[in-house]
C-alpha cells in the first residue's frame, strides 16, 4: 500500500498531477479543492495517498491531510459511493463542510457535490453519522506527521514547506464535552453547530457553545 509521496510536480491536470518520486512517477487523482492547493509544476509536493483497486483499474488517490484521506475512505464505506464520488464531495465541501453536514444530519449540503443525489446523500448521512465523531477529532498535515523531510529525501527535493496547521479546536472541544459525559453523535453535532455559526472560535468559545445547545430546552 503506498500511503504517502514525497517528490515533485511533473505535470497538473484538471483532477490529476503526476509525481515525480526519484525518477518514478506516480498519477495521482485529487480533489478540486486539493488541486487549487498544490504547488505548480516543477515544484515539490507531498501527500497522503490511497490506492483504490478494482478488477480492471489501479488509481491513487491524494489527501492533503489524514482527516480527508479518512474521510474519503469512509465516504466509499457507503453503497453507491465511488472514489471519484467521494472526491466530489470533499471538493465541494471540504472536511470540516462534510464534518458538519453529515453530525448536523444535513444531506441537502451532501447533494451539493456533482453527481450526488439525495438518496445518495441521505445514506452517507445514515451511515456515517456516528463515525463523524472520530474523523472530526483528526488532524494533521503531511508535514506535520513527519515531522520533517527524512534525511534521504533532501537529496531528491527542497524540503516541502509546512503547511498551516489546521485548527484543533473542533477536535479538543469534542474531547472536552467526551470528558464531560455527552454522547459523541450529540457532542459532534453540537461542536459542529457551533463551528458553523463562528468558524473563527477557538476551543473555550466552542465548548461554551456547545453548551449551551445541549443544554435542556425548557
Amino acid at each position: 500500500m503506498i500511503g504517502k509521496l514525497t517528490g515533485r510536480i511533473d505535470y497538473r491536470a484538471a483532477d490529476h498531477v503526476l509525481i515525480d518520486v526519484r525518477g518514478v512517477g506516480y498519477l495521482v487523482y485529487c480533489s478540486e479543492r486539493t488541486m487549487a492547493g498544490l504547488a505548480g509544476v516543477g515544484q515539490p509536493c507531498a501527500l497522503f495517498t490511497d490506492l483504490v483497486v478494482r478488477e480492471d483499474l489501479m488509481q491513487l488517490f491524494g489527501f492533503p491531510t489524514l482527516a480527508e484521506k479518512e474521510w474519503h475512505r469512509l465516504l466509499m464505506s457507503v453503497q453507491g459511493v465511488g472514489a471519484k464520488a467521494a472526491l466530489a464531495i470533499l471538493g465541494t465541501l471540504g472536511t470540516d463542510g462534510v464534518s458538519r453536514a453529515i453530525a448536523l444530519g444535513d444531506w441537502s449540503a451532501v447533494k451539493a457535490a456533482k453527481g450526488i443525489g439525495p438518496k445518495i446523500a441521505q445514506r452517507i448521512v445514515l451511515d456515517l453519522k456516528d463515525k463523524a465523531p472520530s474523523v472530526m477529532a483528526m488532524g494533521g498535515t503531511v508535514a506535520q506527521a513527519l515531522g520533517e523531510v527524512p534525511a534521504d529525501e533532501t537529496q531528491v527535493i527542497e524540503p516541502v514547506p509546512v503547511q498551516a496547521a489546521p485548527s484543533t479546536a473542533q477536535a479538543d472541544a469534542l474531547s472536552a464535552l467526551g470528558n464531560l459525559g455527552y454522547g459523541p453523535s450529540d457532542a459532534a453535532a453540537a461542536v459542529a453547530q457551533a463551528a458553523g455559526d463562528a468558524p473563527e472560535a477557538e476551543t473555550p468559545a466552542l465548548i461554551r457553545a456547545a453548551l449551551k445547545l445541549l443544554a435542556p430546552k425548557g
